[in-house]
Formats: C-alpha cells, sequence, structure tokens
C-alpha cells in the first residue's frame, strides 16, 4: 500500500490535516489536497493519483457532480467517496458514476485504511453502514429514480443555492454571462422552480448542498 498516491477533498482544513496524518503515518503519499469540487478535478488531472478521497459535500461542485469530471480527466483514478449521507440513492448513484469505495464519516479510521488498501487493489470498499439493500440493488443493476438535471445543470444548481451572481456562474464555469443565465433559465424551467429561494430548497431536498 506504500506506493499509492492520494488526493484529499474536503471542504474543510482540519478535516484534511487529519487524513493526511492518518496517511502519512501509513507511508502513504499524498500528492495534493482541494476544499472544493472544481479544484478536486484540476489536482486529478495535473497529478493523476491512485486513489481520489472525495467528500460529498462541497462547495462550487459536489462530490458526486465531480465524479465523472475526475474519471474522465484522470482515468486510472480510482475514487473512494467520503461522507456523512449513507442513504441508498447517494451510495448508489456514486456507484453507477464509477466510485470504487464509499465510507462514511462516522466510522473509525481502520476503515478508511481497509477502504485504500481494497481499492487500491482493484476491489470495492463499502462502508458497514451501507445496507445490505444498497449492495444488492448494486449487484442487481436495479434502475435509480431518473435524474432529470444534466452535470452542467446541477453544478449551477449549486452555485446558484450557494448564492452566486450569474455572473460569478459564469467565471467559475469559464462560459459568458449570457451561457450562464440560459443555464440558469432551463434550470428553472426544467425544476418547474421560479424564484432562488426554491432552487435551494430543492439543492438541500437533493443533498446538494447542507442546510
Amino acid at each position: 500500500m506504500a506506493s499509492l498516491t492520494l488526493v484529499i477533498a474536503d471542504d474543510h482544513l482540519l478535516v484534511r490535516q487529519a487524513i493526511r496524518a492518518l496517511l502519512e503515518r501509513e507511508h502513504l503519499t499524498v500528492a495534493g489536497e482541494a476544499g472544493d469540487g472544481i479544484e478536486a478535478v484540476r489536482q486529478c488531472e495535473q497529478l493523476q493519483p491512485d486513489i481520489l478521497l472525495l467528500d460529498v459535500a462541497m462547495p462550487a461542485m459536489n462530490g458526486i457532480s465531480a465524479i465523472g469530471d475526475v474519471l474522465r480527466r484522470a482515468p486510472r483514478t480510482r475514487i473512494i467517496l467520503l461522507s456523512m449521507h449513507t442513504e441508498e440513492h447517494y451510495v448508489l448513484e456514486a456507484l453507477r458514476a464509477g466510485v470504487k469505495g464509499c465510507v462514511s464519516k462516522t466510522q473509525a479510521a481502520d476503515h478508511l485504511l481497509r477502504a485504500i488498501r481494497d481499492v487500491g487493489r482493484g476491489d470495492i470498499y463499502l462502508s458497514p453502514t451501507v445496507s445490505n439493500t444498497v449492495v444488492q440493488a448494486y449487484l442487481s443493476k436495479s434502475d435509480l429514480p431518473h435524474d432529470l438535471l444534466t452535470g452542467r445543470e446541477r453544478q449551477v444548481l449549486q452555485l446558484v443555492a450557494e448564492g452566486k451572481t450569474t455572473k460569478e456562474v459564469a467565471v467559475i464555469l469559464g462560459v459568458t454571462v449570457k451561457t450562464a443565465e440560459t443555464h440558469r433559465t432551463r434550470l428553472m424551467e426544467k425544476l418547474d422552480v421560479h424564484s432562488a429561494a426554491g432552487l435551494v430548497r430543492y439543492a438541500v431536498r437533493k443533498g446538494f448542498i447542507e442546510p
């Protein structure tokens, strides 16, 4: 396990520091850190780590939304999701998106080390708090509820729900203000939501941001 390189993505500095200290005690190499999903994608593209430890609840782009971008830009990187959320829809969506491990933040450190070991050798690791029904649903390829939103629309939703202006959204996404406004308008039409407050409520309900 000592030859593995990792990137830690979590918006809490103290959490990242604690995880880094744990990993370095095990002689693992922490190649980089990220405080949001966009930076996590950039770090993985630049560093091409063996494993990304990816928190679900992060600003700008949450962990679930970042998975696809990470795997496109760093296809050899294996992702372990870290989360307080162990509900079926989170875990199933993450697994279907290509995550190789899910670890609950309520578990002891040895579970994270076990996940790194298992995922590092090509296995899948699920935290013991993940229910048996999740495992069975994954193995049986049960259908997930259809997601109305595209990846870009989900990112716009999160940014708007975080209070970003259309101009700020445009800068973060690297698009024109007109394009950002178009994304926002289509998003509201698709969700049949007609106010920023409504988007915030939807984002909280779907787990894009924390209440």
